[in-house]
């Protein structure tokens, strides 16, 4: 299958609807609101269902529990065109003749908690200015980012309102293929919009990021389902609609959505910091084929076949080797190389873990102290310096590989943006995903380290200049606040 065709700035439901007639019992309440230290951030209780007087077909009963407490999810960003066309194709374009524009996507999302926080996919909301979400009861309320993770495509939204309904989070680990599950969310613009189908397979890899695990599912999913629930026959949320397989953008019955027991950490440490902390070993992995067993020596051809080791890491200390293979890690097997991953990032810094290794037909014993994943491509220009609120931008360095990929010119200096949160001074300003900063407050900017000094020394009583580079022609943008 050709996954270049994926599409993940949306999703989706499926191609046929199974009538399947289930029994639900009696389910629980919600749970108490977020903010106390002894409380949960979500429920695992299934929503309650009143039943009528003359039963109706669980999926009518299930439908009805669960739609109030799925939001349409509106993301307004900035974006620029030419006013006019050049009259001839030589005649370069002034700068001035330039427009903006707002552009604004629509996604889906759901409550977990009656405080108003909501979960949704990343790519719903990234280089959003503006977020607003719709309730089912009709209020369409601003939402504030509290933090995302593109690794995993996953945001967390908060509006200011009370008592909402929510809906239970249950345990993807249980899923079976074949067991039925609906999706609900907002195709094509298309509020509250409910489709069933059945979990067609788990743990489908797909290239989304170094931690797929996607539950794949016919319940028909289209562009706009992103970031919206799908639930099993319990009223439980087991996976978060993010992609569509599909030549044409519409659904063809195969939809992918990330399983919510991988949300369920990440959505925690959201809510408690904005950001995702992983455990980092150092070693490039590859997948273990058939043949490379075979010249390996490796019978049952299972495990995380090790590409490279990094110098001074994690693995390189504890003896790991080119060529060894990783079977298992912290007494979990590593059956697939995207298992280990996974196990990893789940691995908090400091901690001592026994690792199996293959080496040369032997199967040896290591101990690693896992370190904690630092992201070297992107740092985050957002922590408060002397009372002066943060820029709200997330930078990376200009290296070959990304000025190669954004065809700057050889010799470009300073730092390209790759995120802008929603309601920041930054996107307050104009400024974009794609800006590559040059200079601040006059100064020449080279790394993320100049810039994160400019925002330390800039003055709180005066704009923040930037001297930003977008689409060839320089600008002044202007940061307050």
């Amino acid at each position: 299958m050709n996954f270049s065709t994926i599409r993940r700035r949306w999703a989706w439901p499926a191609a046929g609807l199974v009538a399947i007639i289930f029994t639900l019992g009696a389910l629980g309440v919600v749970s108490p609101g977020f903010g106390k230290t002894d409380t949960p951030l979500w429920t695992d209780r299934p929503v309650a269902v009143t039943t009528p007087t003359v039963p109706a077909p669980a999926w009518v009963e299930l439908a009805r529990a669960v739609k109030p407490a799925v939001v349409n999810v509106s993301a307004t960003r900035v974006q620029e065109s030419p006013r006019l066309q050049a009259p001839f194709p030589f005649m370069p374009e002034d700068p001035s003749d330039r427009f903006q524009r707002k552009a604004r996507s629509l996604g889906s999302g759901f409550i977990i908690n009656p405080s108003g926080y909501i979960v949704t996919n990343h790519h719903v909301v990234e280089g959003a200015s503006q977020v607003k979400v719709k309730l089912a009861d009709g209020r369409e309320l601003p939402a504030k980012v509290v933090g995302r993770d593109s690794r995993t495509d996953l945001a967390l939204l908060k509006v200011e309102a009370t008592n909402l309904p929510v809906v239970a989070l249950g345990d993807s680990a249980a899923l079976q293929v074949g067991e039925a599950v609906m999706a609900v969310g907002n195709p094509f613009g298309l509020a509250q919009t409910v489709t069933t189908g059945i979990v067609s397979a788990t743990g489908r890899v797909i290239g989304a990021g170094p931690y797929d695990d996607f539950i794949q599912t016919d319940a028909s999913i289209n562009p706009g389902n992103s970031g919206g629930p799908l639930v099993n026959a319990r009223g439980q949320v087991v996976g978060i609609n993010a992609a569509i397989f599909s030549q044409s953008g519409g659904s063809v019955g195969i939809g992918f959505a990330i399983p919510v027991n991988l949300a369920k950490s990440v959505v925690t440490q959201l809510a408690s910091t904005g950001r995702v902390e992983r455990g980092w070993l150092g070693v490039s992995i590859q997948e273990m084929t058939p043949i490379l067993a075979k010249g390996l020596g490796h019978e049952a051809g299972k495990g995380a076949l090790v590409a490279q080791v990094t110098e001074s890491s994690p693995a390189a200390k504890a003896g790991i080797r080119q060529g060894d293979v990783i079977v298992e890690l912290d007494g979990h097997a590593v059956t697939r190389t995207e298992d280990l991953p996974r196990l990893v990032a789940d691995l908090p810094a400091g901690r001592q873990v026994p690792i199996k290794v293959l080496r040369e037909g032997k199967t040896l014993t290591l101990s690693a102290t896992i370190a904690k994943l630092e992201d070297r491509d992107h740092d985050e220009v957002a922590a408060k310096a002397d009372g002066k609120p943060a820029l709200g931008i997330t930078v990376a360095p200009i290296t070959p590989e990304v000025a190669q990929a954004m065809s700057l010119p050889a010799g470009t200096k300073g730092v390209v943006v790759r995120d802008v949160r929603s309601g920041s001074p930054a996107a307050e300003a104009g400024l974009q995903a794609g800006d590559v900063i040059v200079q601040a407050d006059r100064r020449p900017i080279t790394s993320v380290e100049d810039l994160r000094e400019a925002v330390d020394k800039r003055a709180k009583d005066k704009p923040f200049m930037l001297l930003v580079r977008r689409d060839g022609s320089d600008r002044y943008v202007a940061v307050t606040g």
